[in-house]
């Protein structure tokens, strides 16, 4: 009896794996004949794994059921997930600190002695700093994703940053966790045009949209998008600068949202940026720590480099 459940249990994990399996590779797997590994199979689908048999290769593959069975982990994979349920416990979507942190407690519990050191290890010797934001519905995450799945489009009240309460009704296009902060990148078909909308700021509305034939955001996908508008497009005060090494080089030292860089050519490159003034601007420029000039026309950044040039010198005595 232990033997067999113990080969019931690598011919689960052999099953999990997501491909086509031949009745003769499994039985060379696990050491036994084809008929053994029926009767195997037969004794899953009796515990509720839905153990598919696929056509024209007589082999077998594992399915998607009506209840959630027990799953298989290797060790790297159970470590991952424990690790990624403590993450989830403080993310941004409202209601699932509790669902985590009970699932997780779930886990650890069946944790070999092994696994369970390394993740409380890990957990011990790492320090998370709370950062306040706003938390999103499950709910309206989810509602957003089929529309997008589906798409079809949507109707929500917007409140803008700004101030002031829109309708507006949009093409959804995809989901963007960035920070704290969820967003949805879609068409807005009242501005004809792409728009990034805070979904924390979204009450959707009833019935939904039309459907709609796809389109492509500026930059490709939606993070690209994002990244550009929250870049630049999104802040009061904007800049551009001539960077002095090649796009590539300087690509890695640009973090989202802070800027978008722009090949010229083997040399050089421009980075485009926004903040909430000039001051901020030079901050986020030096920090890329590469030779630059300013293009003629910002006389507000030119001001505030000045500045920051000029206390610079005086930290020196002013060599």
């Amino acid at each position: 009896m232990l033997e067999t459940s113990a080969r019931l249990l690598k011919l689960l994990s052999l099953l999990q794996t997501h491909r086509d399996w031949s009745g003769t590779e499994l039985a060379h797997r696990l050491g036994v004949t084809t008929r053994t590994v029926r009767r195997d199979v037969e004794r899953l689908r009796e515990l509720g794994y839905p153990v598919l048999a696929t056509q024209g290769t007589a082999g077998y593959q594992l399915g998607a059921g009506a209840a959630l069975p027990p799953l298989l982990l290797d060790d790297d994979e159970a470590v991952a997930v424990a690790v990624g349920l403590r993450t989830a416990a403080g993310g941004s979507v409202a209601g699932i600190e509790e669902t985590s942190v009970r699932a997780l407690t779930k886990l650890e519990q069946v944790l070999p002695a092994r696994l369970r050191h390394r993740v409380s290890t890990l957990h011990a010797a790492t320090v998370r700093v709370a950062a306040a934001g706003p938390k999103v519905s499950p709910d309206t995450l989810m509602a957003i994703a089929d529309a997008c799945r589906r798409r079809v489009g949507l109707r929500f009240d917007y409140t803008s940053p700004h101030g002031g309460d829109t309708v507006r009704s949009v093409e959804p296009h995809g989901l963007v966790s960035f920070g704290r902060h969820w967003y949805l990148v879609a068409w807005d078909t009242g501005r004809v045009d792409w728009r990034a909308f805070r979904v924390d700021r979204m009450a959707l509305r009833s019935p939904a949209g039309a459907r709609f034939s796809p389109r492509t955001p500026p930059g490709g996908d939606a993070a690209a998008y994002l990244a550009d508008r929250l870049s630049t497009r999104a802040w009061p005060c904007q800049a551009t600068v001539i960077l002095h090494e090649p796009a590539e080089s300087v690509a890695a030292r640009i973090w989202p949202g802070m800027g978008v860089v722009e090949a010229v050519d083997e040399r050089s490159c421009l980075l485009h940026v926004g903040a909430d003034d000039a001051a901020a601007l030079v901050w986020m420029i030096i920090t890329v720590d590469v030779a630059f000039t300013l293009p003629e026309g910002q006389p507000e950044l030119a001001d505030a480099l000045r500045a920051q040039a000029a206390r610079c010198l005086d930290a020196v005595g002013g060599e």
